[in-house]
This record gives C-alpha cells, structure tokens and sequence, in this order.
C-alpha cells in the first residue's frame, strides 16, 4: 500500500496534511486549567490557572511559564525545578479544563460568536458549529484572518470548491485565535 503526501505551499511555508496519529502535541494556552501534583506532597496538589500572560504560580519555585509548552515539557521543567526541595519527586501535570484555544466565526453566519475548541477544528468543521452561512452569505469570499509572527494575515477559502470536494488544503486546521469572516 502506498501513502501519498501532498505539500502544500501556504503562506510561504510548506505544510504537510496529517492523519490523526500525526497531530501534534497539545501546547498549552492562557486559560487553561492544569492539575499539578507531586506525589506524596499533599500541599503540592493543585489545579491552577494558566493566567494570560501564559505563566502561573507554585508553592516553593514561584513563576512557571506554561503557554506554548507540551504537557510533557511543563512536567520536566517542574520536575527538575522542585527538585531542590523534593528529591525524587514524581511529578504529574494533566490538563483539566482546555479553555485557551479559540477560535471566532464572524459575519453573516446563524450563530456569530467565540468556540472553545477542544480538539483539531478545520474550517468547515467551525462553519458548523457556527450554523452555517445566512441566504446573503457570500460563501466563496471567505477569510480566516491569522496572526503570523505579530502581522495579521488574511488566507481566503472559498466554500463552494471545498463543498464540491476540489481544492481540499484550503480546508485547513485553525489555529488558537483565528477569525473566519463570512461577507
């Protein structure tokens, strides 16, 4: 059996489609909500909130930055730093509450507004949740709108040859904080 990997230029940057057991690790957000804990510390049990300047607050190390780091690495970085009061200590960080990553639907859709999104969402996917497009609706003039590196980016979709099954990688992942604007 073969594989096919389709490139894609978008915005100057060349990106691959993944499957699903390709996704990449969930990086943590402003507005999530972690369960900390060291095991057998009882005061070292905790479930905080990532603020939005990405950080939070632990007993004994203080400021830890947590916004664009994996699970994995958040763990590692509080392992090693309350190492020096805690020998040995096994740590264990989870994510409770996924609140950070957003994405908003604007314009003349039935149900205008901000989806927490809990998993990968494409555009149709946010299309959905927003109920559609309204009878003006331009559908083949739709924006995302996208920060990129600070300077706002505006990649167009046009529904109608997604919907016909053509031009498939206009079809894309949102990222955390992208705007669909539906004319």
């Amino acid at each position: 059996m073969f594989r096919t990997v389709a490139l894609i230029f978008f915005l100057g940057v060349w990106s691959v489609p993944l499957t699903a057991g390709e996704l990449p690790s969930y990086a943590i957000n402003a507005g999530d909500i972690l369960q900390v804990s060291v095991w057998k510390e009882p005061d070292l049990q905790l479930d905080v909130l990532v603020r939005p300047d990405g950080g939070f607050s632990l007993p004994m190390i203080g400021e830890v930055e947590a916004a664009g780091k994996t699970v994995e690495a958040l763990r590692e970085e509080i392992t090693k730093r309350i190492g020096a009061y805690v020998p040995d200590a096994v740590v264990t960080v989870a994510v409770k509450q996924l609140s950070g990553d957003k994405v908003y639907v604007l314009g003349k859709v039935n149900r205008p507004g901000e989806y927490a999104v809990n998993r990968y969402v494409d555009v149709m996917q946010a299309l959905s949740m927003a109920r559609g497009g309204t009878p003006y609706a331009d559908l083949n003039d739709i924006h995302i709108l996208r920060r990129v590196h600070g300077e706002l980016t505006a990649i167009p979709f046009d529904y109608g040859q997604v919907a016909r099954g053509r031009r498939l990688e206009q079809n894309s992942f949102l990222h955390s904080g992208d705007t669909i604007v539906v004319p």
